[in-house]
């Protein structure tokens, strides 16, 4: 047995050229195979942590992806919202560390506008917890001398070219259907411009396309607006809706941190049983997998096309021996002919193929590592994908596994065929 690897060794030495393809091809199909799949794994993960360290979101009563999609994807809108009154109960709660109102509804040039506190801040984390960070400049103050201030995810900034000190108009609802950033939008609060004070660091969460203001703002700039709309012959100045209460009576959402997470489902059963309104506090993690579960159907997509690709690489590997079978006639009957036999034969070129799945399997798994600390802090940066440089997971081992045996029982095919060549067959000169 080692003296036919070593033959077979030797044999796709000599044969170097050709086999490199074959080998390269493998190499890359693995890597796109792994790659895909730890890229599937770091996607669902940064995906149910597009909002973390928050132990549960209480909004009114509606169902629990809903309230995620408005409350965290800033889709859709809210069926009610709910009083402040019910977001200080849920505060006064023992075993409440934090609460973070958040108000929805409004939005500059098709991007969300987040009514919040300045506790946003301070207490929003995605990821494995991490805080939210300035990349230029500051939070708005909150107090009402920094009425007007806004700040801005990274894809505003960057999408619409805005720099700090830039003065800014929010749009009274969401934009027009089918209109774009620069299309044409709902009325306006342009006699109450906002001044940009800072810029988010991208996060890869809906935080990047979120313009960020205060309640207070919010409920100034609805000073002089009804129903949706503004009222007739009524002007508030942006100076005096200051001497106004501007203290919010309702919010889309609460965002809520416990002391202990071991009381999340004593909390969430208070929420359920609140008198005065009708509320709903769900968990982020449990409501975020249900919701992959509905748009995770791209991940398995892309695994089937990394499959496919796999699979073209390995039937070059046939192909490649196969075409060459007629050019080893002589070196397999010269084989035959000093005593090997059409076992061995198949042997042989089984154990070639299985060293060249070998090694383009090896080469690829390797091409994927490197890839992944390579490429891990620029995705991070860009997308707020966070790429696990970790072990290999027990898929990863299952997808390596299952190309090393495919490219040996691809090359029992061209061994197959070896087998049934007669010993006369490669020492018979052809004419």
């Amino acid at each position: 047995m080692t003296a036919l690897l070593q033959i077979a060794a030797r044999s796709a030495w000599n044969r170097r050229g050709t086999l490199a393809l074959v080998v390269l091809s493998i190499a890359l199909a693995t890597a796109l195979l792994l790659g895909l799949e730890r890229l599937r794994n770091d996607i669902r993960g940064s995906f149910t942590q597009s909002v973390s360290g928050t132990d549960l979101i209480v909004g009114a009563r509606t169902g629990p992806v809903q309230l995620m999609l408005y409350a965290v994807f800033r889709i859709g809108g809210a069926t009610n919202n709910i009083s402040m009154d019910g977001v200080r109960a849920v505060a006064a709660h023992r075993a409440v560390a934090w609460t973070v109102p958040i108000a929805l509804g409004d939005s500059h040039r098709g991007h969300p506008v987040l009514g919040t506190t300045a506790g946003y801040f301070e207490h929003f984390a995605y990821g494995d917890r991490q805080p939210l960070v300035l990349a230029q400049g500051r939070a708005f103050s909150g107090t009402l001398d920094g009425l007007y201030e806004a700040v801005l995810g990274a894809e505003v900034a960057q999408r619409l070219g805005y720099r700090l000190g830039q003065r800014i108009t929010l749009t009274h609802g969401l934009r027009a259907a089918g209109g774009d950033a620069g299309g044409e939008l709902a009325a306006e609060h342009a006699d109450k411009p906002f001044t940009v004070v800072g810029v988010l660091a991208r996060t890869g969460t809906p935080v990047d396309r979120t313009v960020h203001v205060s309640l207070q703002a919010i409920e100034a700039i609805h000073l002089d607006w009804a129903g949706g709309a503004p009222l007739p012959g009524v002007s508030i100045a942006p100076e005096q809706a200051r001497k106004f209460s501007l203290e919010p009576r309702q919010v889309t959402a609460a965002l809520v941190g416990l002391k202990n997470r071991v009381a999340v489902f004593n909390v969430q059963r208070f929420v359920a049983e609140y008198e005065a309104e009708p509320l709903l506090a769900v968990l982020p993690g449990v409501a975020l997998d249900e919701l992959w579960t509905a748009v995770g159907l791209g991940e398995r997509a892309l695994l089937a096309m990394s499959g496919l690709v796999a699979l073209v690489s390995l039937a070059s590997l046939v192909a490649v021996v196969l075409a060459g079978l007629n050019e080893r006639r002589r070196e397999l009957a010269g084989l035959r002919a000093v005593g090997a036999g059409p076992r061995h034969v198949l042997v042989l070129l089984a154990a070639e193929g299985a060293l060249v799945t070998l090694s383009g399997a090896v080469l690829g798994a390797a091409a994927a590592a490197v890839a992944v600390l390579a490429a891990g802090p620029w995705v991070q940066q860009r997308f707020g994908i966070t790429l696990q440089a970790a072990a290999p997971t027990v898929e990863q081992w299952a997808l390596f596994g299952a190309v090393l045996l495919a490219g040996m029982l691809a090359s029992l095919v061209p061994g197959w065929r070896a087998y049934r060549l007669s010993l006369a067959d490669g020492l018979t000169p052809r004419t």
